[in-house]
């Protein structure tokens, strides 16, 4: 492979906020919640890689041909690996393609097939094109990718705030990150934070039914947190597991266990988790449980301590994932004036926007 941008590099990146920027000269594009990827190509030669400058080409092998049928013979373009469901994006199941068994790999490849969305373009034939302004790296890429097909796409971009808010309000049911902030008239500078991203965020209140120690032995080091998954009043409804709250200062951490002291149930006393207690048991059916642990943390101590479900907290999220939590939530309060039977999945329950199967018409029907 030679090219005039060669792998190993590093995406440009992007500085938090939690507003839609609005100036001119800016343009947006929906922020994709999957596996950020440069993609070098040069002939049949094809080389996916990850923000991390890991190697993703084995774990997608149907993108490939699709890359070497729509994407120029010579280029280099930055781009997002997506898992589309009749529900949105889908991270977990993302997250599941890889892994080591090619057998695994293969299967995965066509029972759950993933799409690429192409965003920018870093380099086309002899020519580097990151000193170039984006809106001309952004014209090129229209016009080499019009007529693409899926599972390869081309990102939409709007110069219009208020089309940038919509889509960072309804997609938000589809699985999407958020928005992204770009300038026009920008350079395409490796590993800076030059871009803007606006993520969603979420106050929600949550049982607290259990807590892991801290890993030096004083305190609480995060939180197990639950909701309900049915309405207030349902008998059939269950305690789900959706995430941990963490992050907790040195000061904290002490404070919380003698604060939760009183709730910790006694030996053999019932719990509304009492049946993941041997995560192995619980392996299939694509959730995890409070002590499961994962092929990326085996070694870690994932045991944790119930308590009575009775405590109710609010706290901050951004995502939420197939019933989960996407990263650890940020405690907020006690809400002491809260039942815990009204911490429902109501508080963050979106609907996907008719918009995804616009976008990716190969999305499976629901």
């Amino acid at each position: 492979m030679q090219l005039p941008v060669m792998p190993p590099i590093k995406p440009m990146l992007a500085r938090a906020t939690t507003t839609v920027p609005e100036a001119d000269g800016l343009l947006y594009e929906p922020k994709w919640d999957g596996y950020r990827c440069v993609v070098f190509r040069d002939g049949d030669e094809v080389e996916l890689s990850s923000r991390g400058q890991k190697s993703l080409t084995r774990y997608f092998p149907e993108l490939i041909d699709p890359i070497r049928a729509q994407l120029p013979r010579r280029c280099v373009v930055d781009c997002e690996v997506v898992v589309v469901t009749p529900d949105g994006l889908d991270f977990d199941l993302l997250g599941q393609r890889i892994h080591p068994a090619e057998s695994r790999i293969e299967r995965l490849s066509v029972e759950t097939p993933a799409s690429l969305v192409v965003f920018d373009l870093l380099a086309l034939d002899e020519v580097d094109l990151r000193p170039m302004a984006f809106i001309e790296r952004r014209g090129a890429l229209v016009s080499l990718l019009a007529d693409v097909i899926p599972p390869v796409h081309l990102s939409p971009v709007t110069d219009d705030p208020e089309v940038a808010q919509d889509w960072f309000r309804r997609f938000e049911g589809a699985g999407f990150d958020g928005v992204m902030a770009k300038r026009s008239d920008g350079v395409y500078e490796e590993d800076k934070r030059s871009l803007t991203k606006v993520k969603h965020r979420h106050s929600i209140d949550v049982v607290v039914a259990g807590y892991r120690p801290h890993k030096s032995g004083d305190g609480v080091g995060s939180m197990m947190l639950g909701l309900y998954d049915r309405p207030e009043g349902d008998r059939a409804a269950s305690l789900q597991h959706v995430g941990v709250a963490s992050a907790f200062k040195a000061a904290q951490r002490p404070e919380l266990a003698e604060l939760l002291a009183p709730y910790r149930l006694g030996e053999g006393e019932p719990h509304p988790w009492t049946g993941w207690a041997d995560p192995e048991q619980h392996a299939d059916g694509g959730v995890r449980m409070p002590g499961a642990p994962n092929r990326w943390s085996a070694k870690r101590d994932h045991s944790w301590v119930p308590l009575r479900p009775e405590l109710v907290a609010e706290v901050v999220v951004e995502q939420l994932t197939k019933g989960r939590f996407r990263h650890p939530a940020r405690f907020q309060r006690w809400r002491s004036d809260r039942t815990p039977r009204s911490c429902t999945y109501d508080q963050v329950d979106i609907a996907a926007p008719a918009e995804l199967f616009e976008l990716f018409p190969e999305a499976p029907t629901p």
